[in-house]
Parts: C-alpha cells; sequence; structure tokens
C-alpha cells in the first residue's frame, strides 16, 4: 500500500508502530520520533526487561539482550510464555487508546491498523552495530545476535504463528538501513510520516 493512500481522520487514536531486529536502530528512532511527533512511547522489550528484572536478573548492563543474562532470560520466555503474552496484552492495551509509538516485534502482526515500519539491515551490519555498541569483537556479536534472535523468531512462532523479519506482509513502509546513517533514517523516516495524515487503528 502506498504511503499516502493510509489516511484516516482520527488524530487522537495515532498508532505507529516500529520494528527491526536487534542494530537497526529501531529504539532509538523510536524514541526521537515519539519525542518529535508527540506521541507516547512504549517498548516491549523494556517492557520484557522489566518483568527480568521482577525475576531477579541485573538488566542495568548495556546491550543487555545480546549479554549472557539476556539469553538466559530468552531461555526462560522459550519456556514460559506467560513474560511474552503479559507485555503483547499491555502494548495492545495502549495501541487502542492511541496516540502512540509502539517498539515492538509483535504489535505490527497484533495489531490491525496503524502506521507500521520495519527496518531492515544486513546481519553482518547490525553485528557490526552492536560491537561497536556494546564493545565486543565483531564474531561474538554476530554469534549472540544469531543466537538471540533464532530463539526469539521461535517464541513468536510458537505463541502467534508469525515469521519474524522474514513476514513483513503488516508492514506500510520498509527502509533498508545498511548504508544510512542513523540521522537519514530519522530524516528519511520524518518525511514518511510527514505525508502520512495519520496513522489509524
Amino acid at each position: 500500500m502506498a504511503v499516502s493512500q493510509k489516511i484516516c481522520v482520527q488524530p487522537h487514536k495515532t498508532v505507529l508502530c516500529i520494528s527491526g531486529l536487534a542494530g537497526t536502530g529501531k529504539s532509538t528512532l523510536s524514541k526521537k520520533l515519539a519525542q518529535k511527533y508527540n506521541l507516547h512511547y512504549y517498548s516491549g522489550g523494556d517492557a520484557l526487561k522489566d518483568l527480568a528484572k521482577q525475576e531477579g536478573y541485573d538488566i542495568s548492563v548495556q546491550g543487555w539482550w545480546e549479554s549472557s543474562d539476556g539469553l538466559k532470560f530468552l531461555k526462560e520466555r522459550v519456556n514460559n510464555p506467560k513474560f511474552d503474552r503479559a507485555v503483547d496484552e499491555k502494548l495492545l492495551e495502549h495501541a487502542k487508546q492511541g496516540n502512540v509509538l509502539l517498539d515492538s516485534w509483535t504489535m505490527p502482526w497484533l495489531f490491525t491498523g496503524g502506521f507500521k515500519i520495519w527496518l531492515d539491515a544486513s546481519v553482518e551490519k547490525r553485528a557490526a552495530r552492536v560491537a561497536e555498541r556494546d564493545h565486543m569483537p565483531f564474531e561474538e556479536a554476530l554469534k549472540m545476535l544469531e543466537e538471540k534472535e533464532s530463539r526469539t523468531k521461535a517464541i513468536y512462532k510458537c505463541l502467534y504463528n508469525f515469521d519474524l523479519g522474514d513476514d513483513l506482509t503488516p508492514f506500510d513502509f520498509i527502509l533498508d538501513t545498511d548504508t544510512l546513517t542513523a540521522d537519514q533514517v530519522f530524516k528519511v523516516l520524518c518525511r514518511v510520516v510527514d505525508n502520512v495524515s495519520t496513522f489509524c487503528i
């Protein structure tokens, strides 16, 4: 669907979903877009980390999801869907209220409506970004990304029967970020957002 066709007349019901695998810059970008367009920001990853903290994990480490503790919690999620279900139910409540930006891997598939953006990048580029961000060797970052994403995809396939990162049919706009800086990605998406009247539910 062309961006210009996704128009609604309920600005108080604005719902914008940003998704993309680790290393695409989606969380940083989502926060900047939410601030620029005065939307409430909610992150599925942050909500899961809060649940991990309640389970006794130390989530203060930068790049926690790619750490040994992050991967350990991921294994817990594989064996017990209660964490993901609780987060997704809360995100759906926020979406129904409107005026939100959802930084989420699941909402593009679970929520009908809104405007949905997928940020794409090669696994090599993403691993390089994670390695730089978390000050680790490239090979280690690549290995952790592959393990994390394999398990995460399995969780969502089992819970909701969608293929994270492979099935992009829910998305209204897909952007390859491989050769773009964070600032360039932000400017491109601002142009997209500015040309869509609202993101309706």
